[in-house]
């Protein structure tokens, strides 16, 4: 009964136990998409949730990996998250070409439904903006629609963040733009336009599907982070999307 209760906080389909599947994807890169990443995959895992997350493409540093590979406790390994790691710091297309190797959009897709039938939430984190060249012709928008994932758009909240926001949903398909929810994550030193951002972008898209994340550190505890009643606010609102 306790765990029927909590398929039920989460959104699930406990009689047919459908698996979730949410795709993390950003207005650029460096914008806070490990981070919402990393917090959600453990409060979902802290609540009895089977959770994983997945960066199945990045390139250059792998610190991103293994920042979801310790929020799930090692319950994956650095290759099961990260299957396309390329060294040069480049877009991920141009990245694999230099080294010779492609990517195609059937192969990640493979390796997240291999997951789907591990565990119950797959959290699925793109590399730089929606847009941003993953392999041969495709992207993170491909993707979101192949898996029908409910996308969270992560953005800084800055001077130019509504326009960045509304450009990101609409070049999403439509009906993942209607299921999309924003998460507007502070910056370490906030400009005028923080405090009017998620009002403005709420005149454009559901109020209610807007979300802001505070500041964090540079190094963010992720401990420490959960028990922020801001955070947590967040993050429960986006488990039960």
């Amino acid at each position: 009964m306790v765990l029927m209760a909590y398929w039920r906080c989460f959104g699930f389909d406990v009689a047919g136990m459908k698996p979730k599947k949410i795709f993390i994807t950003g207005t650029d890169t460096g914008v806070g998409k490990t981070v919402l990443t990393a917090l959600l995959v453990r409060h979902l895992r802290r609540h009895g949730v089977q959770a994983a997350a997945l960066k199945p493409v990045c390139s250059g540093g792998r610190d991103d990996v293994r920042v979801l590979h310790a929020a799930m406790d090692g319950a994956l390994t650095l290759d099961e998250i990260n299957p396309w790691h390329f060294r040069a710091p480049l877009a991920p297309l141009l990245a694999a070409r230099r080294e010779r190797r492609r990517i195609m959009s059937g192969d990640v897709l493979a390796r997240v439904r291999v997951m789907q039938k591990r565990f119950d939430v797959v959290l699925v984190e793109g590399a730089g903006g929606l847009l941003s060249p993953l392999g041969e012709r495709f992207d993170a928008c491909g993707l979101i629609a192949a898996l029908r994932a409910m996308p969270i758009i992560v953005c800084p909240n800055r001077l130019g963040a509504v326009n960045q926001v509304r450009l990101t949903l609409a070049a999403l398909p439509p009906a993942a733009s209607r299921r999309a929810r924003v998460v507007l994550r502070s910056p370490a030193k906030p400009d005028v336009s923080a405090k009017t951002n998620a009002a403005l972008l709420g005149e454009f898209f559901a109020a209610e599907r807007i979300l802001s994340l505070p500041w964090l550190g540079r190094r963010m505890n992720i401990q420490k982070a959960l028990q922020d009643p801001r955070v947590k606010r967040v993050l429960r609102a986006l488990a039960k999307a």
